[in-house]
């Protein structure tokens, strides 16, 4: 057996256990999906499987199994339940409330050794109990921990003093670099609006969240009339949640005059 530990990032706490070497799973998923158009699934007589769409990114996940004993020989801790000890990791899979808009995991460190160092979220925990005394209390535990590594945010958007207008002043006139009806329906993207990109009361600058959608797809929030324009929408505040959006390929994006 080995010590490992587990930190706790916003905190610094660190959960120590032991782990069997024998028993560590690395299983990574490729950020890919079948590609999809506006009318649904891509389909055609000749395809033998479906079109894929490379997404960028995916999971990588750890699969732990952890011992906890709490007799034994040497051991410096003192507890009558081995669950005193196997409760912090039962917590890294709490959503916990911490005031943000959406709740989460707090993010931790696999830490072993001096190879392993792995930021993630525990998202799936289960414990298998052993060796109760005559109170019916464990004092043994077998613990499988599933870790996805979660890598840090990337950096926001660019900021500009008016989303609206280019760097010289006038209003950006994004083209695109072959006619809309010439652009495979099998290339369009589907995005679906969601409420943090509408603009909120008070807000504006109601295609400020149109720059979210143009970075998020093209990495230029310039192009955010383009979107617009090929969704054939006059009016670039009334987005609303659950709308749908067209995204041409980035191929068929070209700059703005």
């Amino acid at each position: 057996m080995e010590r490992v530990a587990f930190l706790i990032e916003a905190t610094g706490e660190r959960l120590g256990c032991m782990l069997n070497p024998e028993s560590l799973v690395l299983r990574r998923v490729a950020g890919v999906r079948p590609r999809r158009s506006a009318g649904g699934a891509v389909t055609g007589l000749g395809l033998t499987d479906d079109p894929l769409l490379f997404t960028g990114g995916g999971t990588t996940e750890l699969q732990l199994d952890l011992l906890f004993d709490i007799t034994l020989a040497g051991s410096s801790i003192v507890a009558e339940d081995v669950r005193q000890l196997t409760a912090p990791l039962w917590n890294l899979a709490e959503n916990a409330s911490s005031g943000e808009s959406t709740a989460r995991p707090p993010k931790v460190r696999f830490v072993w050794g001096k190879n392993w160092n792995i930021p993630g979220i525990v998202s799936s925990i289960a414990e298998r109990l052993e060796y109760f005394n005559a109170d019916g209390l464990p004092r043994r535990s077998w613990i499988r921990l599933s870790l996805l590594r979660a890598a840090d945010p990337p950096p926001p958007p660019p900021a500009s003093p008016d989303p609206l207008l280019d760097a010289e002043g006038s209003e950006a006139v994004p083209e695109l670099q072959v006619p809309t009806d010439d652009i495979p329906d099998g290339d369009v993207l589907v995005h679906e609006v969601t409420g943090d990109e509408c603009a909120g009361d008070g807000d504006e600058e109601g295609a400020a969240r149109w720059d979210l959608i143009a970075w998020k797809y093209f990495q230029d929030c310039g192009l955010w009339k383009l979107l617009a324009e090929f969704n054939g929408i006059d009016d670039p505040a009334d987005l609303q949640p659950g709308q749908t959006l067209r995204i041409p390929p980035i191929s068929a994006v070209g700059g703005r005059s």
